[in-house]
């Protein structure tokens, strides 16, 4: 599958913290022609046009890390700039108010509220592909045939969302859903901060695509 490429190469930041497939991720964005750099630099990550922020590992301890890379506000000083983030997996988990794991709470970035709980099925963890519910509308999956599977491995998701538009003027969050026992958020749009709970990196062409259509935004 051949993707077009921006004509001019975005310049994007895989943030390092040290809990996250960095290097997959590079080279996932590197097919889309993006200018791609790992780092934990603080103005090379504040100035960069994409800033992704990948996930592996248990929420606290994503949370710690972040915080010691000051990786907590630096996404903060974007979004409020409209400077666009995405997050990968935990990378994604972590943009919630909190998130409970083996009985033991943790904050997160509080960006949308909501709770990160362990997953209500039989199989645990959820590894493996699977296909998601997207809205008609969503930018992060165009072009993207309904059918397509993504490639998910977790124990712990958002079940219920709850940030709403109260306002005619703003823009409700556009929600992807997947289903492993009971549906949980699998990914999310909602102006500059994108997320998905599943490894685009790790999605073949559907998952380059979503890369592609992100790395177009920016």
């Amino acid at each position: 599958m051949e993707l077009s490429s921006p004509a001019k190469a975005k310049k994007v930041v895989v943030f390092d913290y040290g809990f996250g497939n960095v290097r997959s991720a590079e080279r996932a964005l590197a097919r889309t022609g993006a200018e791609v750099e790992i780092t934990r630099d603080f103005d090379t990550a504040m100035n960069a046009d994409g800033l992704l922020v990948p996930g592996v590992g248990a929420f606290a301890a994503c949370m710690r890390g972040l915080k010691e890379a000051r990786g907590d506000w630096i996404i903060d000083r974007r979004l409020s700039g409209g400077r666009p983030v995405m997050g990968i997996c935990v990378g994604m988990q972590i943009l919630f108010a909190r998130g409970i794991e083996h009985g033991v709470e943790a904050e997160g970035l509080d960006e949308w509220p909501g709770t990160v709980a362990p997953l209500e099925a039989d199989v645990v963890p959820h590894m493996g592909w699977n296909t998601v519910d997207a809205p008609a509308d969503s930018e992060l999956f165009a072009g993207v045939g309904g059918d397509a599977r993504f490639y998910f491995v977790h124990s712990y998701a958002v079940h219920d969302w709850q940030l709403q538009a109260h306002h005619p003027a703003m823009h409700a969050p556009k929600v992807t859903w997947a289903t492993h026992g009971k549906p949980f958020v699998a990914a999310v749009e909602n102006g500059a901060l994108w997320a998905t709970q599943f490894h685009p990196e790790k999605s073949g062409d559907a998952g380059a695509q979503l890369l592609n259509n992100w790395i177009g935004t920016l």
